[in-house]
């Protein structure tokens, strides 16, 4: 039987990306996504026959756009240094655009939601490794003290990921106080991303005399 030419997987796929961010595995339904697609479920089940297949398809091709992207900045010309810099920089501008879909992802997956704990099992530390790889290089090449690998990438994580996670929830939640609100919007802005990517980097970057001496 031929396939359809009207492309409604990616119709389907392009809903996907709009409700899961808002649902999550559990509470995308095929009747809400085949509504808001404006298709009928019987050309769901044709192009992805259930819905973990689906959602499997729907994760992996979202996530594989920005590893692309940040696969991109890694190979980029210059020292490691200033290609570690650069990655920190659009690893914080992804969260702080897709953070809502990347959240649902790790809460499900501490649901016990199936597709969310394959898709992360199978893809969680492939990024980790491109930013351990260009740590280790910038420690090789004498940019930054020599230090376990991973001492390191928490390090970064902690200043320049973790911004990124908190303040859209605290704001999203409605707790934070107004007088905090626009400063705390301005952690998320690509001037303060940049800055605490600096500051993060030149403590990395102290040695160890230094820190003491300070």
């Amino acid at each position: 039987m031929a396939r359809p030419s009207q492309q409604l997987d990616e119709v389907l796929l392009q809903s996907g990306r709009t409700l899961f961010p808002l649902h999550g595995c559990n509470g995308l339904s095929l009747r809400m996504l085949a509504e808001h697609a404006g298709v009928n479920v019987g050309m769901f089940h044709y192009h992805f026959k259930n819905k973990d297949n689906y959602l499997g398809q729907l994760l992996q091709t979202m996530y594989e756009e920005l590893f692309v992207q940040l696969q991109a900045e890694v190979s980029h010309a210059g020292s490691p240094l200033q290609r570690l810099r650069q990655a920190l920089c659009l690893l914080a501008r992804m969260l702080r655009e897709h953070g809502n879909w990347i959240g649902c992802v790790w809460t499900d997956a501490a649901n016990g939601e199936k597709v969310a704990r394959q898709f992360l099992e199978k893809n969680a530390s492939r990024h980790v490794q491109l930013i351990i790889g260009l740590l280790m290089e910038a420690m090789q090449a004498g940019e930054l003290t020599m230090a376990p690998p991973m001492q390191s990438l928490s390090f970064l994580m902690g200043s320049v990921v973790a911004p990124m996670l908190i303040a859209p929830r605290a704001l999203d939640m409605g707790f934070v106080p107004p007088m905090l609100q626009a400063p705390l919007q301005q952690v998320l802005s690509d001037e303060w991303i940049a800055e605490r990517v600096n500051r993060a980097l030149f403590a990395l970057a102290a040695t160890r005399q230094e820190i003491e001496n300070d």
